[in-house]
């Protein structure tokens, strides 16, 4: 898959909308956050992140002539990538089962 699904904020937006009207999204809503925009705007960064994570940072840290230097540096930015993954993956309250004892 070379294009990214959710890259324009149309998309974003036309997959908030879908979220928004289902139930077991809706439910989580709150009168500070919409759960569906939650959700869109979380799998839009998270779709970014694994992207840059896949197509680019692993390629440059598995390529024949990477320095050891280099390959920290990577390392260090495939960390901060897994930073905003992990907030994007605590953010929902949709998935909040996910982190909870015996999950």
């Amino acid at each position: 898959m070379d294009q990214a699904l959710l890259s324009k904020p149309a998309d974003i937006n036309k997959l908030a909308h879908t979220l928004i009207s289902l139930t077991s999204v809706s439910r989580f809503d709150t009168d500070e956050e919409i759960e569906g925009g939650t959700l869109a705007h979380a799998f839009s960064d998270l779709e970014s992140a694994f992207r840059k994570f896949l197509l680019e940072l692993l390629p440059r840290l598995t390529a024949e002539n990477v320095s050891d230097a280099e390959a920290t540096n990577i390392l260090h930015e495939i960390g901060e990538e897994f930073r905003h993954i992990n907030y994007h993956l605590h953010d929902p309250k949709f998935y909040e089962y996910l982190w909870q004892k015996g999950a």
